[in-house]
C-alpha cells in the first residue's frame, strides 16, 4: 500500500503511517524529551478496537474537523476481524445518532453502542442478531450474547467489560509489559496502580489498584495511595488515563519507594507529572517512546525514575 485511501478525509488518523517519512514525522513530535533507547513501532492493521460513529443511515468515521461520517468499510489499520464485520455493521438500520466501539477480543468481536436514543427498532435488534459478533450492548442493554468476550494477558483470561479500556494492539501491549517486567527486575513488592484488567498485573505479581480493574477497586484522582501504604513497596507501576497521576506523584515524592515505572499516553501531563517526581528526589533513568496509536499524533512513553 503506497497511501491510505482515507488519509486527509477521515478524521481517524494525522498523520499517513503509509508514506515514506511518516516515522520521520512522528518522532518530530518528541521533540525536548530526553528519550533514553529506541522507539517502538507497532505495525500496520493490527489496531483491535475502534470508535466509528453513525447519524440516521451513516456509518463510519467523522470527516476531519467536521461532523460529516466518512463511510470507512474496511480500514487498513485495524484487524481483519473488525473489517470482516465493518460492511454488516454499516448496513444496519441505524436510527439516531451515537457512537460504536467495536473491539476484536480473544474469541470474538464485542459491540458496543451509545445512542442518543434509548431504544433500538424491532427491524434493528432483528439485523443486528444476525451479525457475526459474539455481543452488542445498546446505552448499557445487552442486545444480543452469544459468549463472554475475553481479553488474555499473557495466557491469563479475563472477561471484558463492555466498553472498557483496553490498550489498542496487542503488539504494543506485548512490548510495554516486557518493558514492564524487565524493570521491575528483582522487586519482591509491586503496586500496579491505574491497573485497568491487568497487562501489567498478572505478570509482574502485582497488588493492583484502580478506580474498576482486576485489583482493589479505588479512586487514584481522589484518594492516591498514602505514604504508609506505598512504603510497603519496593516499586510502583503507574499506567493513568491522559489525566496523569498528579496527586499520586504527590505521595510518591513524600514515600521510600525506590522504583516508579510510569506509562503515559499524554507527554504533557507526563512532563508535568515527571518535574514533580525529579524535584521529590527521583531521577529519570529510562524514557522510551512507543508508537501504539498508528496515524494519530500521539506516543505511549515509558519510563522508570529510580531515588537518587
Amino acid at each position: 500500500m503506497k497511501t491510505c485511501p482515507f488519509f486527509g478525509i477521515c478524521g481517524g488518523c494525522k498523520l499517513d503511517f503509509t508514506g515514506a517519512d511518516y516515522r520521520e514525522q512522528k518522532l518530530k513530535l518528541l521533540d525536548g524529551l530526553n528519550i533514553t533507547g529506541a522507539p517502538v513501532w507497532t505495525n500496520v492493521g493490527v489496531r483491535r478496537r475502534a470508535d466509528f460513529c453513525f447519524a440516521g443511515n451513516q456509518f463510519g468515521f467523522f470527516e476531519a474537523g467536521t461532523k460529516n461520517i466518512v463511510p470507512v468499510r474496511n480500514c487498513p489499520n485495524l484487524t481483519q476481524a473488525i473489517n470482516d464485520v465493518l460492511p454488516m455493521l454499516a448496513g444496519l438500520p441505524w436510527g439516531g445518532a451515537g457512537s460504536c466501539l467495536v473491539t476484536d477480543c480473544e474469541n470474538g468481536v464485542d459491540v458496543v453502542i451509545t445512542s442518543n436514543v434509548s431504544y433500538f427498532t424491532p427491524e434493528f435488534k432483528k439485523a443486528a442478531e444476525k451479525l457475526p459478533v459474539i455481543r452488542i450492548v445498546w446505552n448499557g442493554k445487552v442486545l444480543k450474547q452469544t459468549a463472554q468476550p475475553v481479553i488474555k494477558f499473557q495466557g491469563k483470561a479475563v472477561d471484558y467489560p463492555a466498553g472498557a479500556f483496553l490498550q489498542p494492539t496487542v503488539d504494543s501491549e506485548a512490548a510495554m509489559r516486557d518493558l514492564v517486567v524487565s524493570h521491575v527486575g528483582d522487586a519482591r513488592r509491586v503496586a500496579d496502580l491505574f491497573c485497568g484488567l491487568g497487562s501489567f498485573t498478572f505478570a509482574t505479581n502485582a497488588t493492583g489498584f484502580d478506580i474498576v480493574g482486576c485489583g482493589i477497586t479505588r479512586d487514584l484522582f481522589k484518594s492516591p495511595l498514602t505514604v504508609g501504604m506505598l512504603n510497603q513497596y519496593d516499586c510502583v507501576i503507574m499506567d493513568p488515563p491522559r489525566a496523569g497521576a498528579l496527586a499520586q506523584c504527590k505521595e510518591l515524592v513524600r514515600s521510600n519507594v525506590g522504583r516508579v515505572i510510569y506509562v503515559s499516553c499524554n507527554p504533557q501531563t507526563f512532563v508535568r507529572d515527571m518535574n514533580v517526581l525529579i524535584r521529590g528526589g527521583y531521577k529519570l533513568d529510562t524514557l522510551i517512546p512507543i508508537d501504539q496509536f498508528v496515524g494519530s499524533n500521539h506516543w505511549e512513553l515509558f519510563a522508570v525514575f529510580v531515588r537518587e
